[in-house]
């Protein structure tokens, strides 16, 4: 039996489950300039998510759904059924038609979201372009019982994003929260979380360390395991637990590079293991 998506984004959740991305797998799955030889597909993240008991995957747009065949798609929700793994649908560059694209795959895979990076390949539109789309797309949202999660990208701000959200329609849109981002826009996590937590409905866990430089005139912000890095998880996760309607939290990785490509794959897995067995304890805690 699948719960109608609204019921699960409109009022506040009791819990919190987890779930692995093809961001958890950036490397495994290919960046420009890095593919491996076999990438991972969206196959291989419902195994990964057997594999590690996790009951929720997210595809995002380093895994494009919509170049999946009619029957690809078809087999990927059996599969994901059968082992009772849920899908989440994300993808990025929100003109109109990719958005109408995507809420429809959306409903395909039962998602109770679609998530968008607004920004895309030469696709930069404004705070009032962005609200338009939105207004334009809200029937087919509403149609589908599809919510649209906004990502906290770097060129807008988080008042950007409260903006967005206030001037469409709060019952409907909402943020994915990604823990890191902002600090392209020059934010913090407590910016971020105390102005975004009210309206998040997607949470991405991607921990980090700040270290400066040799020659001390700036700082490297890094990727690191959850749970050992300085995001404070238990903090997070009882904000957004509290002050949100957040039904998942999804474990990303910016995962630094080794010599190799091979050696840089085996460290995302061991960090995806590590991040999902401490993510699992701390979900766990809380959810009690």
């Amino acid at each position: 039996m699948i719960i109608p998506a609204i019921s699960l984004i409109r009022e506040k959740t009791d819990n919190m489950r987890l779930a692995l991305s093809s961001y958890t797998y950036t490397w495994a799955t290919g960046v420009p300039g890095k593919m491996p030889e076999k990438r991972l597909d969206a196959f291989g993240l419902l195994a990964e998510a057997t594999r590690l008991k996790v009951p929720c995957i997210q595809i995002a747009d380093n895994m494009p759904l919509h170049e999946l065949s009619p029957a690809q798609m078809q087999k990927l929700k059996r599969e994901a059924s059968d082992r009772s793994i849920s899908i989440e649908v994300g993808a990025r560059g929100m003109s109109p038609e990719n958005l109408e694209k995507y809420i429809t795959i959306a409903a395909f895979f039962n998602s109770p979201i679609v998530r968008f990076v607004i920004d895309g390949n030469q696709f930069e539109p404004s705070v009032n372009d962005v609200i338009s789309i939105i207004w334009n797309a809200l029937p087919l949202l509403k149609a589908n019982s599809v919510h649209l999660a906004l990502e906290n990208h770097d060129r807008f701000h988080v008042t950007d994003f409260k903006n967005i959200i206030e001037n469409t329609d709060i019952e409907w849109v909402g943020i994915c929260l990604d823990t890191v981002n902002s600090f392209g826009a020059a934010e913090g996590i407590e910016l971020v979380v105390n102005t975004l937590a009210p309206f998040t409905i997607n949470l991405h866990v991607k921990d980090f360390t700040i270290y400066r430089i040799d020659h001390k005139m700036g700082f490297i912000v890094e990727g690191r395991p959850a749970g050992q890095g300085m995001l404070p998880v238990p903090w997070l996760l009882r904000e957004i637990k509290n002050r949100g309607k957040c039904q998942t939290a999804v474990l990303e990785l910016w995962t630094p590079p080794e010599q190799t490509l091979e050696e840089t794959i085996a460290k995302e897995k061991k960090w995806a293991e590590e991040s999902i067995s401490f993510l699992q304890k701390e979900i766990n805690n809380m959810n009690v």
